[in-house]
This record gives structure tokens, C-alpha cells and sequence, in this order.
């Protein structure tokens, strides 16, 4: 098992000044954020670390070099759009970027790509998954037949008043993961789990890897703090919105080592990349190295 960073947090950096200090402090493996250039939608997203617009195969082979000659892997080039909006332009606009950056990670030597679902918020599930069952299973294909395997992460992603009711993304839970791969059962087509996710839900993230370790195929680590006084005021029915808050691994309430004992134990041998969302650490750049640094601390000594 590899521990890594997910790029997303450094807006202001090149990856050529990333990668360096990657190296420096201990990480062995970059989680690559490649949104289009200057789509900046929400926080952590509309981050561009490698352009994937026309990029060839000499320069894809130049980042290859560079980041080999600082010691780093790629874990995963990451981009997480809503594929199932409303909109149907921004539905076409998000799966043709997907392709090119399912391109992108064939050129690079990279196995896998991280991404959302999406979803329509003002649908139901059993709709949502209709729309899903027209979208999806080309994006999927074209995915294998590039040799990339495409790694769900499991956030709702209802955070504020924009993303209410539903929240705009469906693989949120076993049930919907279970019916996600009954439409689509490919072998290239799993997770890219976040315990930090499954807690304010209630659902037990040590049975979810034990249960769904075969589609397993990237790690985030972040963990998230349940505010009890804001849960007390506004109730589950709010949706996590007002007491679920986002941490930085062993500033929250997941049990990191009984995570990673399941990881160890399902046979999980990729990943486990650093998502830094906290917003503790974000007033300035050191402030973000800081936070990484953190995390390192606390699942080092669990990674080897």
C-alpha cells in the first residue's frame, strides 16, 4: 500500500513545484486533479494540474519523467463532475472532458480514473438511475477499451442549499452501488471509497470494505467530525448540512486504524490518497502543507 495526496488542494502550484515537496515529505504517489482549464464550479474543483486538452504522447511522457525523477507514481487522475445534471449541455460538456481524461491516463501509464456519478438533485434515485442506465455505459466502455479502470467516490454531495434535495451524486450507498452495477456489472468499474462519507450516514465503512472489496480500486482519506450540537438543532433529515464537517484524517471520527485493519484484511494493496478539505487548514499555503503533514502523521505508521 502506497500513500499519497490528492492534488486538488493546491490551486497556486504547478505540479513541477508539487512534486518536490511530495518527495521531501515522505508521499510516494500523486492523485492528479484535471478539471478543464479555468472551470472553476465549487471548492476543489476546477483545479488543473495536467491539461488534458490536446495533450500528446511526448508530453505525457515528459510528466512521466518528471515525476519519476522526483520518485513519485500517479494513483489516479481525478476529475469529479455531475454527469447526470439537469442540464443536459452540461451533462454532454462533463462526459466529453471525462474521455479526455480517460485518454489522458492511457498515455500516462495510469490505471485508474476518479470520478462522480452525478446527479440530477430534483429526481428521485429510481430516476436518476434510468438517466444513469443511457449515460453511463458508454463512458464505462470507452474507459476499458483505453485499459482504465473508473473509480466512483461515494460523497453526496449536498453541502448547501444548491445541492438540495438530493444532493448531485447517486453512489452514495450500498444499496445504489448494488443497483449501479446490476445496469453496469464491467470488471474496469468500482469505487474510490471515503469512509468520511459512509459516517454521517450511519452505514458501518468496515463492513462496506469487506462486503464490496473486489470494486475497491482507489482510497480517499479525509475524515469528517459530527457535530453533535448542530445535529441536535437541525436533525438527520437535513442531510448532514449544518453538522457533518469535513477533517483532515485523525481530526474526526473515523477509526483509521480499524479502516485500514479492513483494508488489510480485504487485500487492498493500491493507494490511500489524502483528501485535505478541512477548513481549519486553508488560510494559506503552508497552512495546507501543514494539514498534509498531519495526515501523514497519523496514517504513516499504518502504511507500509
Amino acid at each position: 500500500m502506497k500513500l499519497g495526496v490528492f492534488t486538488a488542494a493546491f490551486p497556486s502550484l504547478s505540479l513541477e513545484e508539487i512534486a518536490p515537496w511530495a518527495t521531501r515529505t515522505g508521499f510516494e504517489m500523486l492523485e492528479i486533479a484535471c478539471w478543464p482549464v479555468g472551470k472553476a464550479n465549487r471548492r476543489y474543483a476546477g483545479v488543473t494540474h495536467i491539461d488534458v486538452e490536446g495533450l500528446t504522447k511526448a508530453q505525457a511522457g515528459q510528466i512521466g519523467q518528471m515525476l519519476q525523477s522526483h520518485g513519485l507514481g500517479i494513483s489516479s487522475l481525478g476529475f469529479y463532475p455531475n454527469a447526470l445534471h439537469a442540464d443536459p449541455d452540461v451533462r454532454k460538456e462533463a462526459a466529453d472532458h471525462l474521455r479526455k481524461v480517460i485518454a489522458a491516463a492511457e498515455m500516462l501509464g495510469v490505471e485508474v480514473v476518479g470520478t462522480f456519478i452525478g446527479r440530477d438533485k430534483n429526481r428521485t434515485t429510481e430516476a436518476n438511475l434510468e438517466l444513469y442506465s443511457r449515460i453511463w455505459p458508454p463512458l464505462v466502455k470507452f474507459a476499458a477499451d483505453h485499459g482504465v479502470k473508473i473509480a466512483i467516490e461515494n460523497c453526496p454531495m449536498i453541502f448547501s442549499n444548491d445541492e438540495w434535495p438530493g444532493g448531485t451524486n447517486l453512489a452514495t450507498s450500498p444499496s445504489i452501488w448494488r443497483r449501479m452495477w446490476e445496469i453496469i456489472p464491467d470488471g474496469n468499474f468500482g469505487l474510490n471509497l471515503d469512509p468520511s462519507h459512509l459516517i454521517w450516514q450511519m452505514i458501518d465503512y468496515v463492513r462496506v470494505v469487506e462486503e464490496f472489496k473486489h470494486r475497491i480500486f482507489h482510497v480517499h482519506a479525509k475524515d469528517v467530525h459530527i457535530d453533535r450540537e448542530g445535529l441536535y438543532q437541525h436533525g438527520v433529515l437535513s442531510q448532514g448540512m449544518g453538522w457533518q464537517i469535513p477533517r483532515l484524517p485523525g481530526l474526526g471520527d473515523v477509526e483509521w486504524p480499524r479502516f485500514m485493519a479492513a483494508l488489510y484484511a480485504a487485500g487492498y494493496d493500491a493507494t490511500v490518497s489524502i483528501e485535505h478539505e478541512d477548513r481549519a487548514f486553508e488560510k494559506d499555503l503552508e497552512l495546507v502543507r501543514r494539514g498534509f503533514l498531519i495526515s501523514r502523521d497519523v496514517l504513516r505508521p499504518l502504511i507500509h
